[in-house]
């Protein structure tokens, strides 16, 4: 592990990529039958493909809020 401490919006961001990561998973295991020719899988096994884009929703908030967080630090580093 690093000596650097977490900033804010750190863990949103990992998080968020742990949550787009299962939904990458299950898009691919949703489309295989597909191209397999098997039955598909029942709707419950889409909507778990939506954790893709709420992955990314996740990690784009904590990298917001990791940037108004350095935004403020800077402006009072100047400010002194």
């Amino acid at each position: 592990m690093s000596n650097n401490p977490s900033g804010p919006g750190d863990r949103l961001v990992q998080v968020g990529a742990i949550v787009f990561f299962v939904g990458a998973v299950a898009t691919l295991v949703t489309v295989a039958p597909l191209f397999l020719g098997t039955d598909p899988f029942p709707s419950i096994a889409y909507a778990v493909c939506m954790l893709m884009g709420a992955g990314f929703v996740i990690a784009g908030a904590g990298v917001l809020r990791s940037a108004t967080a350095q935004r403020k630090s800077a402006a009072q580093t100047q400010s002194r």
